[in-house]
């Protein structure tokens, strides 16, 4: 507890996925890191806060990097977990919030869907630099604990984007650094800074059940039909299998002169 920084993590994979571990160990290189994740999966609860979580922590002891760490499972989402850290486990406000490492990449105009980023808004939310990273996957390990996926490069890239935003001061309107890295990335592989794409980078579709009193599940692919854009996330990650990352900011107003849009709203 000595370290120089204090290092949130947490996820939307749940407490026992591969990739937090993987952020986990390359973090500690950094400072102390608090892992603290959602007891189950919450993939796509966004920034989520249900009144219906529960809220039990539950510690752990883990062998981490060669040190016995005392880690934390959280009955809620990743944007709760971020809170229950901060207000009863943590005795400060930590120093960096990072969210990840998640299984299948973050892109385009579905980003607020993630529970990888909605975790990292609400550390951006308290006014503390953060991270979300995430690793291009086959859609099969969606929602897996497979330990088929390798997370060495995207390990390495939690701790180098980490380290940056520990030392840099970023500027006010950037409020959360997501990363994603392409599937076969080395550590050699360049990094861009980019948009959001402006397409949505996943199609839904409609429950397989013969009735609606059936339970069903919406289900989601990759889109096929949509043309990201140069320089956006999702052309980088997906054209130029290079890592992408996207500054992104708190502040959800249209980038409209005001004045103008009122004009049109009252006809004048």
């Amino acid at each position: 507890m000595e370290d120089k920084y204090q290092i949130l993590l947490t996820n939307d994979d749940g407490i026992l996925s591969p990739g937090l571990w993987a952020a986990a160990e390359a973090l500690s290189s950094l400072g102390f890191v608090h892992v603290v994740a959602p007891r189950e999966q919450n993939s796509g609860t966004g920034r989520s806060m249900p009144i219906t979580s529960d809220g039990i922590i539950q510690p752990q002891l883990l062998l981490v990097n060669n040190k016995e760490w005392t880690v934390y499972s959280i009955g809620g989402t990743p944007a709760q977990t971020v809170l229950y850290a901060i207000l009863e486990i943590t005795s400060r406000l930590p120093n960096l919030v990072v969210s990840g490492i998640n299984y299948g990449e973050n892109l385009g105009t579905g980003v607020t869907v993630s529970g990888t980023v909605g975790a990292a808004l609400e550390g951006g939310a308290l006014g503390i630099p953060a991270l979300a990273i995430s690793l291009e996957t086959d859609p099969n390990y969606y929602l897996s604990h497979s330990d088929k996926v390798d997370f060495s490069t995207a390990a390495y890239f939690c701790a180098y984007f980490g380290h940056l935003l520990l030392e840099k001061r970023l500027p006010e309107d950037v409020n959360v650094l997501k990363v994603d890295i392409p599937a076969n990335a080395t550590p050699q592989t360049p990094w861009k800074t980019t948009f959001l794409s402006k397409e949505r980078y996943y199609d839904f579709f409609a429950p397989q059940r013969k009735s609606w009193e059936e339970s069903g599940t919406i289900r989601y692919e990759v889109s096929k039909k949509s043309k990201h854009l140069p320089g956006s996330d999702a052309y980088t990650l997906c054209v130029e299998h290079q890592i992408s990352v996207t500054p992104l900011s708190l502040d959800l107003t249209s980038r409209v002169v005001l004045s103008d849009f009122d004009k049109v709203l009252r006809g004048t």
